[in-house]
């Protein structure tokens, strides 16, 4: 029974007993609530961490198997040596591709300098020696070649055309050829361009190209940069290869590139089953 103005002990002991109950519970579900968040929060740094942990091995393997399913390939990997110092980055992604080719696979490694070919690596099918062979390019004038297909040329002839694997070239360059004058009309239709096609359907040896700019004009000019290019592509498109660029501004890497190439070797050199 109330009493006016007044609570009766009874009734206050109740009302207090009630609201302890009632604070426990808050406290209680406010608890439970901070023990779920902290579990939750747990268990999603832990996934962070097993995620950044697996994906870099993750992706190495998908590299390593991504040419597992095409025939043994001869590839020499050509490198210009005056290619911009940004290059030398690219190092380890080069690496990467030759010791992913297929078991049977030989490669060559040279570099393309002023007035010859320096061979880094003969043929060998040691994929790993190959990939150690490889070396940062020098990036200066001094090593400029005036024209990159002669060298080209000369590694062409180094193909056995007895062999039974598929034949290819990997050809980084800036692609220019000014040993005859900075002739835009002529771009990608010079004499030594045409010597080297010529000499690379004769030994069935197909061209694919990365564009890098040089340290000297393909650095500098647009229509230099355009014109290897040109130059690049009608190798490659006239020997069943590819050529691989990006705009004719700075330098792009090679990571999207070997991307590109691994599945048009995947398509053009696919294992008989």
């Amino acid at each position: 029974m109330q009493v006016k103005g007044k609570l009766t002990p009874a009734i206050q002991n109740t009302f207090y007993s009630i609201s302890a109950r009632g604070n426990g519970d808050v406290e209680n579900t406010m608890y439970y609530r901070k023990l779920v968040s902290l579990a939750v929060a747990l268990v999603l740094a832990l996934s962070a961490v097993w995620v950044a942990s697996a994906s870099p091995k993750n992706n190495e393997d998908k590299e390593q198997r991504g040419l597992q399913t095409i025939e043994p390939l001869n590839i020499a990997i050509l490198i210009q040596d005056d290619l911009v110092p940004q290059v030398s980055n690219e190092i380890g992604v080069t690496r990467d591709f030759i010791r992913s080719l297929p078991q049977g696979s030989q490669v060559m490694v040279g570099y393309i300098t002023t007035g010859t070919l320096q061979v880094r690596q003969s043929w060998t099918n040691d994929l790993e020696k190959a990939a150690r062979s490889l070396r940062i390019p020098v990036a200066s004038t001094a090593s400029s070649p005036f024209n990159p297909y002669v060298e080209v040329i000369e590694a062409l002839k180094k193909f056995d055309n007895n062999g039974t694997n598929a034949n290819a070239v990997l050809l980084i360059s800036d692609g220019l050829d000014t040993s005859r004058g900075f002739d835009t009309t002529a771009a990608g239709h010079t004499v030594d361009i045409d010597r080297a096609i010529k000499e690379a359907n004769k030994r069935r040896v197909s061209v694919f190209s990365f564009y890098a700019p040089s340290v000297g004009l393909t650095s500098r000019s647009r229509i230099a940069a355009s014109y290897g290019q040109s130059s690049l592509n009608r190798i490659s498109n006239e020997t069943g290869g590819r050529a691989f660029f990006q705009g004719s501004n700075g330098f792009v890497t090679f990571n999207s590139y070997f991307n590109r190439l691994r599945e048009t070797l995947n398509r053009q050199y696919a294992r008989n089953r």
